[in-house]
């Protein structure tokens, strides 16, 4: 079966395996598990920020960057396409109690005039404007990149109306291969980043959260608070270390083959647009002739899964599992249609 329904599909790489047996563990509760401690040492290294903690997902790492950049009552600001917003199951308001200032921004990218434009006065009518909160690449919005410039012009917006920036950055390596800023540039201006491991770097589980001394103390409690709190995690950390040293520039790969896709959907007939790809992640919308039920069903017939992802929306993602002999499997199929 080739799976393109999402990168998080992958198994793990014959390496990834080793080093997950073979890593050293302990109680990570504790702060004992020598390979969680690595793995944190070694991704905040990276992003030059002062200290990370491993979470078990990427929704959890995001809702507790919430948690502690909010009180109850506050306001985020976000574009409207934001995983944080969409399909995290309410967790903003679940569980931090604020709430959302959408932006329409473009393909999930909003600018700094409309941070600026959407801070609230100070007035008890209005909830206390606390966080903008961005999403790199965004998976609603196709696999978007930000442009840095704009992201060091929202930086700035934030400053000067005291608002505390974080990033989403389920799939931020996608963004660093394909534009090479470095890692050091996205930790300057962010005061929290929250990292998946488990898509495009090809991990089982897991996600890093990024910020200062101060604030990772505080989201160890509301880790705990959340239920997220691991023991032996070192296992799980092996694997993300593994991927950091091993998967970084492979993820070139998968924007090549999303490219490749994009060219084959565009000269489909019952195409009516595809989203132009940025980078692992293809989106196109079919015309009328031809049903989202009936396309994914045809993929099937031929071992291909796909997403639904709206009225008449699909979506495909490439990932390390995915080869140029599966292309021409999919280039066949949708030829078929």
């Amino acid at each position: 079966m080739i799976d393109l329904r999402s990168d998080t599909v992958t198994r793990p790489t014959k390496g990834m395996l080793k080093a997950m047996i073979e890593a050293e563990v302990g109680d990570d509760v504790f702060g004992e598990d020598p390979t969680v401690n690595l793995l944190e040492e070694k991704i905040a290294s990276l992003f030059n920020m002062e200290k990370a903690i491993f979470c078990p997902t990427g929704t959890m790492s995001n809702q507790i960057a919430i948690k502690v950049h909010t009180q109850p009552g506050d306001e985020i600001i976000c574009d409207e396409s934001s995983h944080i917003y969409r399909y995290e199951g309410g967790g903003i308001a679940f569980n931090s109690g604020v709430s959302v200032r959408l932006i329409q921004g473009n393909r999930g990218r909003i600018r700094a005039d409309d941070v600026l434009q959407n801070v609230n006065a100070d007035d008890i009518h209005q909830p206390v404007t606390s966080l903008v909160s961005l999403e790199n690449t965004c998976n609603k919005g196709g696999g978007a990149i930000y442009d840095f410039s704009e992201i060091e012009a929202i930086n700035k917006a934030c400053k000067s109306n005291g608002l505390s920036l974080h990033l989403d950055g389920a799939r931020l390596f996608n963004a660093l291969v394909e534009t090479k800023v470095n890692p050091e540039s996205y930790g300057s201006l962010f005061n929290t980043i929250s990292i998946c491991l488990s898509k495009g770097l090809g991990a089982p589980a897991g996600s890093i959260l990024l910020g200062n001394e101060e604030f990772i103390g505080k989201a160890r409690r509301i880790r705990k608070v959340f239920g997220g709190a691991m023991r032996q995690a070192g296992y799980l950390a092996a694997a993300g270390i593994y991927a950091l040293d091993n998967h970084i520039e492979r993820i070139r790969d998968d924007h090549t083959r999303a490219r490749k896709i994009e060219k084959i959907l565009c000269s489909a007939s019952f195409v009516e647009e595809v989203l132009p790809v940025e980078s692992n992640i293809i989106v196109c919308k079919l015309s009328g002739r031809l049903t989202q039920e009936d396309f994914l069903q045809r993929l099937m017939d031929q071992e291909i899964l796909a997403l639904g992802f709206g009225p008449q929306t699909i979506r495909m993602v490439t990932h390390l599992d995915i080869s140029d002999q599966d292309l021409e499997k999919v280039e066949t199929a949708i030829k078929q249609i």
